[in-house]
């Protein structure tokens, strides 16, 4: 997630960096010329194993905006956060931007430096985007980027896996499947880096990352490793896809939380046959928008809370919309690439009553981010805050545990579990 506060930021001497608009959208319509900005916040869910093909982070409506995804309340629950160091919150923001405007003083370069002072804070998802990285961050959230077709995930062992590939996609082309581990990129080793660095070099740099533009991936899978030459291409998401698993079994997969996935999970549902039970497919969902995750809770829950976040000692609540369809038998599925807002809304469903959860225990990612704008222009995030589930479970290094565990046959079970539940009333 990322937080402001009032419109400002916690390196105020760069300006705060919001400009909020009805999305809520992190990236290059959050950085606005300073004469153009207004007051408000945007709150994202910045999900770590991100869309390698286009990275994406998610965001909710600005709090100042009518809006059923927002945060709606707003009470004191302590003071700002501190670092294992000791160190406050917004005293590593200072640091990162400090260390960045010594560096462009120098002639030295402002975004390694800021990189060293996110490592020595010790913040797990803390990450410096350059402006181009920031912006195509962005653009995969309208659901269009430049990428070879893969998702990827890092392990906590720090390894790097391909947690998923676009079929018809330059990896698929390529033979590339789930499960591969991703060794290097163009001969750079890549475990135990942040996926959002894995993303910058698979996206290369924002002046040679155009369609066509080759990338060398290092692969392994079981015993054999190979490298693999594969050319960029434009390629489009499908956020959501629904088809019928049986008569009466509607499966509606989530791919990823980019804009207007929210309302498609709510049209699935008021599409579906009368009487067919629902299976909510949310393996491999890395995350995205906040606010399409809370939009597609509106669609199985009528009103009321879907989570809570915290961010430097404040407390907001995020509602779903009144009027979802709280009658037909819904399993939500998940796995261990299942992350952030995917987290956030599996969650909601479990711990309000709605959905029996079926699969393996999610990631645990739940922790919030902040973005600030460095003096040349480039963007970090370090962790300020954490979200929770609405019976006041913390998702982040624990996960989601399912109601029901399973490995394998995962949608045989769903039915099954599905057939106990019963007809919709």
């Amino acid at each position: 997630m990322t937080h402001t506060n009032e419109g400002r930021t916690a390196n105020e001497a760069y300006g705060p960096l919001p400009c909020p608009r009805l999305t809520g959208m992190s990236g290059r319509d959050l950085f606005c010329p300073p004469r153009r900005i207004r007051r408000g916040a945007a709150l994202t869910l910045v999900f770590a194993s991100i869309l390698a093909t286009g990275a994406a982070t998610g965001s909710f409506d600005a709090p100042d905006r009518k809006s059923p995804s927002q945060a709606t309340g707003t009470e004191s629950v302590g003071s700002v956060g501190h670092d294992k160091a000791g160190n406050s919150k917004a005293d590593n923001d200072k640091d990162v931007a400090d260390a960045a405007a010594e560096a462009m003083a120098d002639g030295e370069s402002p975004v390694e430096a800021a990189e060293r002072a996110v490592s020595r804070s010790g913040d797990r998802w803390g990450a410096v985007y350059s402006p181009g990285e920031y912006e195509e961050f962005e653009e995969a959230l309208d659901g269009a980027y430049t990428g070879v077709g893969l998702w990827a995930r890092r392990e906590r062992d720090g390894r790097i896996e391909v947690a998923g590939v676009r079929e018809g996609s330059p990896a698929d082309a390529a033979g590339i499947r789930k499960g591969d581990r991703l060794r290097s990129v163009d001969g750079k080793r890549v475990d135990g880096r942040p996926v959002t660095e894995v993303v910058a070099l698979l996206r290369g740099d924002a002046t040679d990352a155009a369609a066509g533009t080759a990338v060398s991936l290092g692969l392994e899978r079981g015993t054999r490793a190979w490298t693999e030459t594969v050319r960029r291409a434009r390629l489009s998401t499908e956020p959501v896809t629904v088809r019928e698993l049986a008569a009466d079994v509607t499966v509606i997969n989530v791919a990823a939380f980019t804009k207007g996935s929210g309302e498609l999970v709510r049209n699935a549902v008021t599409r579906a046959p009368s009487g067919a039970r629902i299976v909510l497919d949310l393996r491999g969902n890395s995350g995205g928008l906040v606010a399409e995750a809370v939009t597609a809770a509106s669609a199985f829950l009528d009103g009321g809370l879907v989570a809570t976040y915290d961010v430097r000692g404040e407390q907001r609540a995020l509602h779903a919309e009144p009027g979802g369809d709280t009658s037909r038998p819904l399993v939500a599925l998940v796995d261990g690439g299942t992350m952030s807002a995917a987290e956030l809304l599996t969650g909601a469903l479990q711990d309000r009553g709605r959905a029996v959860v079926v699969g393996s225990r999610t990631f645990g990612k739940g922790s919030v981010q902040m973005p600030s704008r460095l003096p040349d222009g480039s963007v970090a995030e370090l962790t300020v805050g954490h979200y929770r589930t609405p019976s006041g479970r913390s998702v982040d290094g624990s996960g989601i545990t399912p109601d029901l565990e399973v490995e394998e046959g995962v949608l045989e079970r769903a039915e099954t579990v599905l057939s106990g539940l019963g007809a919709p009333s």
